[in-house]
């Protein structure tokens, strides 16, 4: 899960989505798609980045649409995020990589 300020982002990893939903009450605000089975989030101060543990991929989400505003290879199973300040760091679960975006 991560927060963005005002919303808790959940990642869905039997529906391969994410759901945003409002910090305050819990009401949803909406199911965005992401890549297979997304399991790490992380929310850089401008957007959500989502790991899919079972595409072997990180996408990029718009928070105020979810929006997807790309998708990034990363190692396999991708699932623990976080954000430096500057860079987005991705490990990978099924490997031995950390992947910097």
């Amino acid at each position: 899960m991560a927060f963005d300020g005002a919303n808790i982002w959940v990642g869905n990893v039997s529906s391969n989505n994410v759901t945003k939903l409002l910090a305050k009450d819990g009401t949803n605000l909406g199911t965005f798609p992401v890549g297979t089975s997304p399991t790490g989030v992380v929310y850089d101060g401008a957007n959500i980045w989502v790991g899919n543990f079972g595409s072997n991929n990180v996408t990029k989400l718009r928070p105020s649409d979810g929006k997807v505003l790309g998708t990034f290879a990363a190692g396999p199973g991708p699932q623990g995020l976080a954000f430096d300040g500057a860079n987005i760091w991705v490990a990978d679960n099924n490997g031995t990589t950390v992947s910097k975006l």
